[in-house]
């Protein structure tokens, strides 16, 4: 009964981490990266988004409240699963260890995102062009936004090519292959949006 239980537990936690946070991850990035076309760009994307209806419940119960069920589950199974990557040294394998690490080291980013960012917004900051740039002022600041950024992408990325394979859709060795390389693919196209809109901070 316990194994059944957490095997649900398991595909609930894997299919919240594509919808909805990884397609608010993959918006996110997108909204940020109008930072790369000027300032008054950027503004006007922060605007359009703050001015979306139902704002704050969307962001309550499609945002944070499936990121965080995500996250700590993911907490959870990081620190009770056993990693081998010397043993079996394979390439999934240390996929495996990376998506763990990454997984705890992109929760603490974000929630120091979310504490700069929209904290501060409901504590009456203004959420612009001119608050990323002068928190990326800060050269430990741009270098652990960087990471967290490379961080959340892989994670969303490789934990992608989890979801398919734990929800029957990707079983035989050669469609997890073509998914393999599919989904790195997305790692380095969605790191390449959110690290080029840091920089357009710098």
């Amino acid at each position: 009964m316990a194994e059944n239980r957490e095997f649900y537990w398991r595909r609930l936690h894997s299919l919240l981490g594509v919808i909805p946070v990884g397609i608010f991850l993959i918006q996110h990035l997108i909204v940020n990266n109008f930072a790369t076309r000027g300032e008054q760009a950027f503004n006007d994307a922060a605007v359009f988004m703050e001015g979306l209806p139902f704002r704050i419940f969307l962001e309550i119960f499609i945002i944070f409240l499936p990121l965080y069920f995500h996250a700590i589950y993911g907490v959870y199974i990081a620190f009770t699963a056993k990693n081998n990557p010397k043993r079996y040294g394979t390439f999934r394998n240390w996929m495996f260890v990376l998506q763990r690490v990454t997984g705890v080291f992109t929760l603490i980013f974000v929630t120091w995102h979310i504490w700069e960012t929209r904290i501060q917004a409901a504590l009456g900051a203004h959420v612009d062009f001119g608050m990323m740039e002068a928190i990326l002022a800060d050269p430990f600041m741009l270098v652990f936004y960087i990471a967290g950024v490379v961080s959340t992408t892989f994670h969303f990325a490789n934990g992608l090519w989890s979801f398919l394979v734990t929800w029957g859709i990707t079983i035989s060795p050669r469609s997890q292959q073509i998914s393999t390389y599919i989904t790195m693919g997305v790692f380095v196209a969605l790191t390449y949006v959110g690290v080029s809109a840091i920089l357009a901070f710098v």
